[in-house]
């Protein structure tokens, strides 16, 4: 059993990490306090082949694997953590399910622009009603014609405020069965926006509303009985989170590591005192252990989609090991770690939402008890008897 990279990827690491070195460490504390997506960094990593990294050559990727996106991501995030964002939206999330599900036809119409970081695809899946509880959610697709009329709303959507393109989870009929997905566009009659909100990241994200929108037959993605494959799909979107989020713990350790090496208090540098010491041991134990799940996550999944409970596993990890790291970091650096100065207070409130985002960490919990058991537990409460 062999714990290093291939030469291979070794290779491409190394280049990753160059092209992040010259082109997105100068501008990294401006692109992380701005709201908006970095459109710029995207495209730029587009045309150096950082796109599409998993989505075959045939159809406008690279051909490579889910590894290969992951040691993508990590070295991205570890010279510009902002830019991070970019990497995902090209590679890991609604783009990475639809790749995998899309017709021909809907690939040849919304794939190219998405591929050169023109564009991005937003993920409509939470509802107000519907977060963790996703098989609840309520908008609704009933047949027209040759099309649908949908009806109903999403909160917390990736990219609401910059997309184009919005994946949207809905209910052709009852039950399970009757979930699935269909594309949808800005600007269609009856498709609106709330005014936009502002996470604690920085980040925006807006309401969306749909008055009986009217969506086409060749826009649906999955129909009924497609919400397992959603969320097969959506894994690849957690391995994403969990790779950003071991990342920027990384970079948060790091950074405070040579501010430890250097500033000085009581006539000794603080890498001197023993319980920083022991700080930066536990940092450092976690966040290997962290990455060496996430890495078995992805290697497993080949060019494929990642297993859940490998995937849950990895991201329980990754996002638990990011954050302590991040706020262990800033401790250890103080005053300058909380300002806006440093990117670690920036590492430190993007991670936090990660442990929410793409699956709660209690949902993760659940989902690895189920594999510990071999069964499932309904979270729901006991039906009352007949």
């Amino acid at each position: 059993m062999d714990f290093t990279l291939e030469p291979e990827r070794q290779l491409f690491q190394d280049t990753v990490r160059k092209f992040a070195d010259r082109h997105l460490r100068v501008g990294a504390l401006e692109r992380a306090r701005k709201a908006e997506f970095p459109f710029d960094a995207a495209k730029l990593m587009a045309e150096n082949g950082l796109f599409g990294i998993t989505i075959p050559e045939a159809e406008g990727g690279m051909g490579g694997t889910l590894m290969d996106a992951v040691l993508a991501i990590e070295q991205v995030a570890l010279v510009c953590p902002k830019s991070a964002d970019a990497i995902q939206a090209g590679n890991f999330g609604a783009i990475r399910t639809f790749a995998e599900y899309a017709t021909p036809a809907q690939k040849e119409k919304y794939l190219g622009p998405l591929l050169r970081g023109e564009s991005v695809i937003g993920l409509g899946m939470t509802e107000a009603g519907a977060g963790s509880a996703v098989t609840d959610l309520t908008t609704e697709a009933r047949e027209d014609g040759d099309g649908y009329r949908v009806t109903g709303g999403k909160v917390f959507t990736s990219h609401s405020v910059e997309a184009d393109t919005f994946l949207v989870y809905l209910r052709f009929g009852p039950g399970l069965s009757g979930i699935g997905s269909v594309i949808m566009e800005r600007g269609m009659d009856g498709f609106s926006f709330g005014e936009p909100s502002t996470y604690m990241n920085g980040e925006r994200w807006c309401a969306l509303y749909f008055d009986n929108v009217y969506v086409p037959r060749e826009n649906v993605l999955l129909g009924p009985g497609g919400f397992k494959k959603q969320i097969t799909g959506f894994n690849a979107e957690r391995i994403g989170n969990a790779a950003r989020a071991q990342a920027l713990g990384r970079f948060a350790f790091n950074t405070a590591r040579d501010y430890a090496l250097e500033r000085t208090q009581f006539g000794r540098p603080l890498a001197e005192f023993q319980g920083l010491q022991w700080k930066f041991s536990d940092m450092l134990m976690k966040l290997e252990a962290a990455q060496l799940l996430l890495y078995r996550a992805a290697v497993s999944a080949d060019r494929g989609l990642p297993d859940g409970q490998q995937t849950a596993l990895a991201k329980l990890a990754c996002n638990t090991a990011g954050f302590e790291a991040c706020n262990e970091a800033m401790q250890a650096m103080g005053g300058l770690g909380y300002c806006d100065e440093s990117l670690v207070e920036f590492c430190f409130r993007k991670s936090r939402g990660w442990q929410i985002a793409g699956g709660s960490l209690e949902m993760m919990r659940n989902r690895i008890a189920e594999g510990i058991f071999e069964r499932r537990f309904s979270q729901r409460a006991p039906k009352a008897p007949a």
